[in-house]
């Protein structure tokens, strides 16, 4: 993937992304959760596909220091009334290994297999 400098219009068609805050009482006990939902019309859903595909396909390392540090992470933000829908929250979508050193950061833990 050729670097984007500019960002901004990656999405085409109608895609909505946001966050639900959910409680359910069973017996006495209260379960509270978040769910982040993503619905989009096809052409919204092929062009977050093709963002995502394309953040993952880019080649950190052959990114000009100037537009990508060392220890950087390629990132897209999506914002209501322009990528997304009025209703959407804002959303980043990026990398989680840094360039040049590969390194994810403090907060994540990964998934049991």
């Amino acid at each position: 993937m050729k670097y984007k400098r500019t960002k901004g219009s990656e999405i085409e068609g109608h895609l909505d992304i946001f966050v639900t805050h959910n409680e359910d009482n069973f017996e006495g006990e209260i379960s509270r959760w978040e769910e982040i939902l993503i619905h989009g019309d096809p052409d919204g859903l092929r062009s977050f596909a093709k963002l995502l595909n394309d953040i993952a396909d880019l080649n950190q390392e052959e990114v000009d220091d100037k537009d990508l540090p060392i220890g950087a992470r390629e990132h897209y933000h999506l914002r209501p009334k322009l990528e997304l829908s009025n209703s959407s929250d804002t959303v980043v979508v990026g990398r989680l290994d840094a360039k040049g050193t590969g390194v994810f950061y403090d907060r994540f833990i990964p998934k049991d297999n």
